[in-house]
């Protein structure tokens, strides 16, 4: 039974995230398939990935802005958008695609990844350009509000709470986000989540992070269409 003095002390901020947090998630599985598509393209592929980006970036960024403007009423500096110092680190930058590239050149040969890579698919014959590179933009602004949704609102909204501890808490929904994608994948955003939501804490900014998530993303892309034999160049 709660004491009117445990009411009072209750931390609204942490309630706040805590809810919207599964809120935006579930938004982000079932709205998709509930509201009829804007076509941004006469190439239905694209319109359809714009589409799931543009919901993304809804619920991983906008209404998490929102919340901080409007409710909160914080910088959104202190929840990672924060240029200085960010890219200080480089170094981890570095190491962590070092450690990447040969993981996603074995796991491309897999039929598992290759059924899964690229989100894009190409009909046989079509080049790179224009449709794969405008996917490859839509791909970024995924990965900035995705970044921000997990590394930014969640990490830097809980830290005065749990301290380090909320990377540890972020990481649980993130690993979770990967269900359907290859076994490997799925347990690497384990990893990934702990790696990148340490960075974003001890750096103060997630943007060191976009860069690494988008890179191995990019480059998870390149590795399954030169594995199922499409010219790169």
């Amino acid at each position: 039974m709660f004491k009117r003095e445990d009411i009072r002390s209750l931390d609204v901020k942490v309630i706040l995230i805590c809810l919207l947090v599964p809120f935006c998630l579930t938004m982000t599985r079932y709205l998709p398939g509930m509201i009829p598509p804007i076509h941004f393209s006469d190439n239905a592929q694209i319109s359809r990935l714009a589409n799931w980006v543009m919901i993304l970036s809804a619920f991983y960024f906008i209404v998490p802005v929102l919340v901080i403007k409007i409710l909160l009423k914080e910088d959104l500096r202190n929840y990672g958008l924060l240029w200085k110092g960010a890219f200080k680190s480089y170094w981890l930058y570095l190491a962590m695609l070092g450690i990447m590239i040969p993981l996603v050149a074995y796991f491309s040969t897999t039929p598992s990844f290759q059924a899964r890579y690229p989100f894009y698919g190409l009909t046989p014959g079509e080049k790179l350009f224009p449709y794969f590179w405008i996917w490859e933009g839509l791909y970024l602004l995924q990965f900035f509000a995705l970044e921000f949704f997990f590394r930014g609102f969640m990490v830097h909204g809980l830290k005065h709470r749990f301290g380090i501890y909320s990377v540890l808490v972020m990481t649980i929904p993130y690993c979770m986000i990967h269900f359907g994608k290859p076994l490997p994948e799925t347990l690497a955003a384990i990893i990934a989540g702990l790696a990148l939501g340490a960075l974003s804490l001890k750096s103060r900014s997630i943007l060191l992070g976009i860069c690494i998530h988008y890179s191995v993303g990019l480059m998870m892309d390149l590795a399954a269409l030169y594995q199922k034999g499409y010219p790169l160049f």
